[in-house]
């Protein structure tokens, strides 16, 4: 590391606060407004200084923009159709299904539930309004309307060190763009159609599909831009470790209000 990083300030704290707390899920995109692709290259080029186990640097990551990206928006809505009509055909779409847990416990599963109804109820949709729920969710297709997609794939012999890795640099991508005054939305919905989705970027036989991305402006007149998603307080997931004569203590279990 050269001396001048060693020993650089960071002139304007404020802005890193403020890229991080600004950062949220958009889901509604100005299509109209088009990212040139300087700005594109400058976002991923920073963001691979992204820390990575023994500078491994899994992420391998498709851009898609105007004709590719619709090509590829309407082969994964054709197949989201199918699977609509016909459920079992899930498993001919999707790469890797062990994105999400097997099966769910709580708290996440109360925390997944708040963050769907919480999303349909700021945009009307009633429980039991499957059709509107569906076209919704089929808007994760459409990347929002983001001008730019991004589809990031890694080597499937990497192990869940990667992973860690990969979220880091995805982090540092979503933080440079509010840096450009551009929004995000990472996206595991996408993950559904891996077989649909690494052909169309000819990508090659050893890699999956770790997830996609949507990148633009945001659309400051969407109510949905409006969901801010709760977080827990500090004191719920963190203990401070403590020694109390020859124990060492932690206080209150993970989860627990102290």
């Amino acid at each position: 590391m050269s001396a001048s990083r060693v020993a650089a300030q960071i002139d304007d704290p404020d802005s890193v606060l403020a890229a991080i707390e600004t950062r949220f899920a958009c889901r509604a995109f100005d299509r109209n407004r088009p990212i040139d692709r300087e700005v594109v290259e400058d976002i991923l080029r920073v963001a691979s200084r992204s820390a990575s186990g023994t500078n491994t640097q899994p992420w391998k990551v498709y851009v898609l923009q105007g004709q590719p990206r619709d090509d590829l928006v309407a082969e994964v809505l054709a197949a989201d159709d199918a699977v609509s009509d016909d459920p079992n055909l899930v498993a001919a779409y999707r790469d890797d299904p062990d994105f999400y847990p097997s099966e769910w416990v709580s708290p996440y599963i109360d925390r997944k539930r708040q963050n769907g109804w919480s999303l349909y109820g700021l945009l009307g949709i009633a429980r039991g309004e499957k059709e509107k729920m569906r076209v919704q969710r089929q808007r994760n297709y459409h990347f929002f309307d983001a001008p730019v997609g991004l589809m990031f794939t890694m080597d499937r012999v990497m192990g869940r060190g990667s992973f860690l890795d990969y979220g880091m640099f995805m982090q540092n991508i979503m933080l440079l763009a509010r840096a450009h005054g551009l929004h995000t939305c990472p996206q595991a919905a996408w993950n559904y159609y891996g077989k649909v989705i690494l052909p169309f970027l000819d990508a090659g036989p050893d890699e999956t599909l770790v997830c996609g991305m949507a990148l633009g402006y945001a659309d400051q007149q969407m109510i949905v831009n409006t969901l801010q998603t709760p977080r827990e307080p500090l004191e719920v997931f963190t203990r401070w470790v403590e020694s109390s004569g020859e124990r060492i203590v932690t206080g209150h279990q993970f989860g627990e209000r102290p």
